[in-house]
């Protein structure tokens, strides 16, 4: 598709994820012709710009993220941008955006076509999504909205603002977007499953042994200690980020690759998830906060943390499904801030079989997400010089050149917004099962918070979290592969 028309608003226009990520991917796209004559971007928030100061804005942000900019292409491109000072709260400032939007799509001949973005505090966009249906916002064409993440801090509040949004559009224009699923190795677990059969027929818990995804942070809390205490790694990164990549690993095979057969296979997974149990939690999860250095704070030292918080910086936990290819296999999860890098992988576990030369390694597969984009396989091979078994790792990994060529998450996802293909986005009935699981193992903390005995672990930084992630697994032979 090229030349598509539409008007896209973006509530928060002048925050960091617009000029980072949304305006640099918005020209990509513009270069490529996705989105070209027939567009019109306005961007709102309550600071007091102006048209201008936003277009200088969207080209600081273009060379930011570029080498090299065609200066004639970045004007035109930037020349589309609008700006319209707007408090959500403000049911009058909706009058005012409305008509702004519609004398835009009256100049670019953008076919009554809508696209929201909801880029600011997720506390305004059940105010936003009301507003947008109260003061009929949207267009006589297509009327897509795209919600950043949290969508809801529990399975109360994510039913609130659901049924706010779908006031105003139906689910299949409901974009609810996570950036991991833009990741170029997380679109590579289906292909890798489903089209090599030394690796499809393996796929089942005949021969996987256990599956491990860690998401590992360098970092602290930093600037964001007063959002970060409110919510905690659980519902931060578990939530979202690794249910979408636990569900891409254990969903059956879709009949077909279109939207509407991935979720379905997905949707089938996930009425077998496995609700721990307050026993499950308290044997299969582990919470934890990094401790200080000599160079940096204890999270409870950080700004904006209260010295008493009971907030998890760290934690692994257990999944299980009764159902699928991998049904009754654990799936190992782990994610926090100050490990001692930076690295988001995937570990398949494979069991041990018995052979004729004794000891051996297991094989595995890893799927490294980032800092780099790889697949290894860890294979047995012959030593060379000496009787025995050694390691060999056969490696799948793209060249710089390859690497080049990779987009950017949010700009691979923009691409699917536009095009209506929302594969890589989460449906409801997704979310709702992610935010039942959370919300049990939230509840059995809260017990315990209030019990005053919560086992949180503490951990040094720059580690690999707190040493009682170790004993989540269900055999004593079971380990952390990435250590």
């Amino acid at each position: 598709m090229k030349n598509i028309p539409v008007v896209m608003i973006i509530f928060g226009g002048s925050g960091d994820l617009a000029h980072r990520k949304l305006y640099p991917a918005l020209f990509n796209l513009y270069e490529q012709g996705l989105i070209h004559d027939n567009f019109a971007v306005i961007g709102t928030a309550r600071r007091p710009w102006s048209h201008e100061y936003l277009r200088e804005q969207v080209s600081d942000a273009i060379h930011e993220t570029h080498d090299t900019v065609d200066e004639n292409e970045l004007k035109a491109f930037a020349s589309h941008f609008y700006y319209q000072s707007h408090d959500v709260t403000n049911v009058e400032h909706y009058e005012i955006l409305k008509n702004l939007a519609q004398e835009l799509d009256d100049r670019y001949s953008a076919q009554g076509n809508r696209l929201f973005y909801m880029a600011m505090a997720p506390r305004f966009f059940g105010t936003i999504a009301t507003h947008i249906n109260d003061q009929d916002l949207t267009g006589s064409g297509f009327n897509r909205i795209v919600v950043e993440k949290p969508f809801g801090h529990d399975l109360a509040s994510a039913e609130e603002l659901n049924k706010q949004i779908t006031a105003s559009f139906d689910e299949n224009d409901i974009f609810r977007i996570d950036h991991y699923l833009g990741k170029e190795m997380v679109q590579n677990i289906m292909p890798m499953r489903f089209t090599n059969p030394m690796v499809q027929n393996i796929w089942c818990s005949k021969y996987i042994k256990n599956i491990q995804v860690t998401l590992a942070e360098r970092l602290g809390v930093e600037a964001r200690g007063g959002y970060y205490d409110t919510s905690g790694a659980l519902r931060d990164m578990v939530q979202n980020h690794i249910f979408q990549i636990i569900t891409l690993l254990a969903m059956p095979e879709p009949k077909d690759l279109s939207s509407a057969s991935v979720h379905q296979a997905k949707q089938d997974l996930l009425k077998s998830l496995i609700i721990p149990t307050p026993d499950d939690v308290k044997k299969d999860f582990v919470r934890g906060q990094y401790l200080g250095s000599d160079t940096t704070f204890a999270y409870k030292q950080e700004p904006n943390v209260d010295p008493e918080s009971t907030t998890e910086t760290f934690v692994a936990g257990k999944v299980k499904f009764n159902e699928g290819p991998i049904a009754g296999v654990p799936i190992y999860f782990r994610t926090g801030k100050e490990f001692k890098e930076k690295k988001n992988r995937i570990d398949i576990v494979l069991k041990h079989i018995n052979n004729p030369y004794g000891q051996a390694h297991s094989n595995n597969i890893t799927i490294v997400i980032d800092p780099t984009s790889e697949i290894y396989f860890a294979i047995n091979g012959k030593r060379i010089d000496q009787p025995g078994i050694r390691r060999e790792n056969l490696t799948y990994e793209f060249s710089k050149a390859e690497m080049a060529k990779v987009p950017d998450g949010y700009e691979r996802l923009l691409h699917d917004v536009f095009v209506n293909d929302s594969t890589n986005f989460t449906h409801w009935s997704e979310l709702k099962r992610y935010w039942e699981f959370i919300d049990a193992v939230e509840d059995a903390w809260q017990k315990e918070n209030e019990a005053g005995d919560p086992a949180i672990a503490q951990y040094l930084p720059y580690r690999m979290g707190p040493k009682e992630a170790n004993t989540i697994f269900e055999s004593p032979t079971e380990h952390w592969i990435y250590e």
